[in-house]
């Protein structure tokens, strides 16, 4: 594998980069984590993304043992140690409770874990934005916030990836999943929109989906460009009635989504709120880190 890791600020490439196997990231899946990728050599987004890790943390009262500013100096410091340089770097942050006893007492792990891990960027395929991709509605339904709170970005990601795989065997590109009540809530990797009459809409924080760094992003672009753009409760009915979807995340950007299952959503092509969107976001990323 092509990555230069930090493993509590030890770097190595991959091969040499070692978790104890005591620690309880590995152990229980108690940690958090962030995936972040550059424009022009420079994190995207960073002080939301740490915003959010530290929310994630603090609500399973996790230490953070960093400050913003050392964080970034690390990063950079990894990033600068990939052999042969990065014109853009893919970056996965992983934060756990650390090492110790079989216990879930949280005072056997006095010390966290830190991993740094900074990748080549693997760019989606141009057809994923010209073209659009395919989801699949699958049986996994999310996680019950009562369950696991999704407000935390959790190591654990068991249930994003059945949702995934079920999506796999089908030959869809995403999971689109539902709740416990049957809403729309979130993708297993990305959040999901729909446009109907011109109206940009998203499921709410309430029904159950992790608050999405790019989606908060995008629906910030999309009030600036003038359109209406809200929240809202959807179901699988809402999206017989979209004239345009489209899945947001890190890696994903704004990529339309032009069917779900065997429904075709709109005209089955890349709409035109969708395209205006993406271009907006790719001008401001590319312009200037924020």
């Amino acid at each position: 594998m092509n990555a230069t890791v930090s493993v509590n600020g030890r770097i190595s490439d991959a091969a040499g980069a070692v978790v104890p196997v005591f620690d309880h990231g590995f152990l229980y899946g108690e940690g958090v984590y962030e995936t972040l990728r550059t424009y022009r050599g420079e994190p995207f987004l960073f002080g939301r993304h740490m915003r959010r890790l530290r929310n994630s943390a603090g609500l399973m009262a996790l230490p953070v043992p960093f400050d913003d500013g050392a964080l970034l100096s690390d990063i950079r410091k990894t990033i600068a140690a990939h052999p042969g340089g990065l014109p853009e770097s893919y970056i996965r942050i992983l934060l756990t409770r650390g090492v110790g006893e079989l216990s879930y007492n949280p005072s056997a792990t006095p010390v966290p874990t830190v991993v740094i891990i900074v990748k080549p960027f693997p760019a989606p395929p141009d057809r994923t934005f010209t073209e659009g991709i395919t989801l699949s509605l699958v049986s996994v339904r999310r996680n019950h916030p009562l369950a696991l709170n999704p407000m935390i970005k959790s190591n654990n990601l068991l249930n994003n990836a059945l949702a995934m795989q079920e999506a796999l065997k089908s030959g869809a590109d995403e999971a689109l999943m539902r709740n416990q009540a049957g809403e729309l809530v979130e993708c297993s990797q990305s959040n999901f929109f729909v446009i109907q009459q011109g109206a940009v809409l998203t499921p709410p924080l309430s029904a159950g989906l992790l608050p999405g760094i790019t989606r908060e992003f995008v629906l910030e672009l999309a009030g600036g460009l003038g359109l209406a753009a809200r929240e809202q409760r959807l179901t699988p009915d809402d999206l017989r009635t979209a004239d345009e979807a489209f899945i947001t995340g890190t890696t994903r950007e704004v990529t339309p989504v032009v069917r779900v299952d065997d429904l075709v959503i709109g005209n089955g092509r890349p709409g035109p709120i969708s395209q205006r969107l993406l271009a907006r976001f790719r001008e401001i990323a590319d312009s200037r880190p924020v």
